[in-house]
């Protein structure tokens, strides 16, 4: 079955974490111990109706505030598919939350009140959906229900939207619009009688009908080594196999492959999956490969093919969004973790913060600050394999670890 990962984005109390509990209720998803408990608490709180917010906000500070602080994932099937939805917060200050779980979407929600049309936190996540090249963006007009479901309101909000877009690197067929009430449960998994002037699908049709890609989709094979593997039986003495995740193309045996960074090369002798051989390793297999030749590869290297090499440098460009309440500063030296590459690097210049409002940028700025997205050039101590974020996912995005908390202080995209 089909697995699509979701990301939820939106401003505070647009409703991101109710549609995801009337998602889950109108679905039957919800336990009848925990459609017991949302029921008990929202007499509680004195509500005349199920506050679905509470199937997913579990901290108890959420609870009590009524809003999303941390990034929740709920699981939930169709008799189609699988569904995996980050609940990300809405303010302004975890954007750093919400960059972690559109990180590993393949499709986006992003929720606008009806009320309150585009405002900031539309641009800022809409940008950030954009930098992260989440492929299916579905922008849900929440609270119709309190603007009398009034088609113009909708095709306003669509419009301001629309001027959004062609800023963006997307395509308008990469964008849906849909009027919905997540509270009364119009157009999220049921339709509405309500809104006789849409004619679309609901919520939960299209993201049926959306294809669940790979997402680390791209054309060319990479093979970031994880670990060597070296039985110590006899009957496999001279057994020397590398194991990990191939991202991008497929792999098959007899292939002339290339070793980065040291540019060894060889061809693919066998392909292991558990006890069992194959001829081919498709993308997105966990494999162990053997090489026809006894060369010298371990952790942290990568097997491609000879003729679909990636850049190999000692310095890179990324777009960076900063996760550390301690400031990004040019000299500033951060262990770079690129798959499971682990390199000392040092901040050559901070080129300046990207408006998340697609505004402009701030090129006078030579610092970043917590939940700032700025474009930053590295040094590295020795030579990385690597292909740009938008070529490929698996091998263009990296994380910056300050050496003296062991922090996450910065996840980049490289250039």
């Amino acid at each position: 079955m089909e697995v699509l990962k979701i990301a939820t984005a939106g401003s505070v109390d647009d409703g991101k974490s109710t549609l995801i509990g009337r998602i889950l209720y109108d679905t039957k998803s919800l336990t009848t111990d925990k459609l017991e408990a949302i029921e008990t608490r929202s007499k509680q709180n004195g509500f005349d109706y199920l506050d679905f917010s509470l199937a997913t906000d579990g901290l108890v500070a959420e609870r009590e505030q009524g809003i999303t602080i941390d990034v929740a994932h709920i699981y939930f099937s169709t008799q189609k598919k699988s569904y995996i939805i980050a609940d990300t917060p809405g303010h302004i200050e975890y954007t750093r939350n919400m960059v972690t779980g559109a990180s590993t979407s393949q499709a986006s929600i992003v929720l606008v009140d009806a009320r309150n049309g585009v405002i900031e936190q539309t641009y800022r996540h809409f940008f950030i959906n954009n930098l992260l090249r989440v492929k299916d963006v579905i922008v849900a007009v929440n609270k119709m229900d309190l603007v009398d479901f009034s088609e113009e309101k909708f095709n306003a909000i669509k419009s301001e939207f629309e001027a959004l877009i062609a800023k963006s690197n997307y395509k308008e067929q990469n964008v849906t619009f849909i009027p919905v009430s997540a509270l009364k449960g119009d157009n999220v998994v049921n339709g509405s009688e309500n809104t006789p002037w849409y004619n679309g699908q609901t919520l939960l049709e299209h993201l049926e009908e959306l294809n669940a890609q790979d997402l680390y989709e791209a054309s060319q094979a990479r093979f970031p080594i994880q670990t060597v593997i070296r039985p110590k039986k006899d009957e496999f003495h001279d057994f020397r196999g590398y194991a990990g995740k191939l991202y991008g193309g497929e792999l098959s045996v007899g292939d002339a492959v290339t070793v980065l960074p040291s540019m060894t090369t060889s061809k693919v002798k066998e392909i292991y999956f558990f006890d069992k051989k194959f001829e081919t390793a498709g993308r997105g297999s966990s494999c162990t490969i053997t090489l026809e030749d006894n060369i010298n590869a371990s952790r942290g290297d990568m097997l491609v093919k000879s003729s679909e090499k990636p850049r190999v440098d000692k310095q890179l460009t990324a777009k960076i969004c900063w996760m550390d309440t301690r400031e990004l500063q040019v000299g500033a030296n951060y262990l770079l973790q690129n798959g499971s590459n682990r390199i000392l690097s040092k901040i050559k210049n901070i080129t300046g913060t990207i408006a998340p409002d697609f505004s402009g940028d701030n090129t006078d700025a030579n610092t970043l600050k917590l939940n700032e997205i700025g474009e930053v050039a590295i040094q590295l101590s020795k030579p990385l394999a690597f292909d740009s974020y938008s070529k490929n996912k698996a091998v263009g995005a990296f994380i910056l670890i300050d050496p003296n908390t062991n922090n996450t202080a910065g996840v980049g995209f490289i250039e």
